[in-house]
């Protein structure tokens, strides 16, 4: 026999218990599959995969969908779906030191004897030799430029990359790139 009457109107077809439109009964069953200490807050595919293995009533799968969304501690604690990053892109290395610099301003500091309030941070990327060179939050760019050519390229031979119309054509002539980036972007140098 496939079906029969069981108490409380619910039917039994085929292993599985009809469950008429009840409202309240649906919520207890699904409260009792998905939100149970010994399930753990299934999602919507599990819970209603081991619903269905026990009951059956019209809409089952929209129901099972409404119950997980409206389910306020899976709200809290959902994952969100993201597409993957891609694969990450390597920087080329230089083949000289002071080849690729990047430089970088650390401002808004106490002030001290020679009323210097800030540091430009200069790193060298292939050896990761690091100047820092106190200046003041009131240099122009004249002014850092000469901080920069007194201390880095006298020690390292190199140039800044100020934008200055004299600089610009010299590294049009030398062949330099300009690379700007973005503050606080340090995956942005290369």
């Amino acid at each position: 026999m496939d079906y029969c009457l069981k108490a409380g109107g619910l039917f039994k077809f085929r292993d599985k218990i009809y469950v008429p439109d009840d409202n309240e009964l649906k919520k207890l069953i699904l409260r009792e599959f998905h939100a149970k200490l010994y399930s753990g807050h299934l999602g919507y595919q599990k819970t209603l995969t081991i619903v269905n293995k026990f009951y059956y009533w019209l809409d089952l799968k929209k129901e099972v969908a409404e119950f997980v969304a409206r389910c306020l501690d899976c709200q809290q604690v959902k994952e969100e779906c993201k597409h993957l990053g891609g694969l990450l892109q390597s920087i080329p290395i230089p083949e000289w030191k002071w080849e690729v610099i990047s430089m970088d301003f650390i401002i808004g500091l106490q002030r001290i004897v020679r009323q210097h309030d800030s540091i430009t941070v200069v790193v060298d990327s292939l050896t990761k030799v690091v100047h820092f060179l106190p200046v003041k939050s009131t240099y122009l760019a004249n002014d850092v430029e000469h901080v920069f050519n007194r201390n880095i390229m006298r020690l390292n031979g190199v140039f800044n990359r100020d934008t200055s119309r004299f600089l610009k054509e010299l590294f049009i002539g030398l062949d330099i790139e300009f690379a700007f980036n973005t503050s606080c972007h340090p995956q942005k140098d290369g």
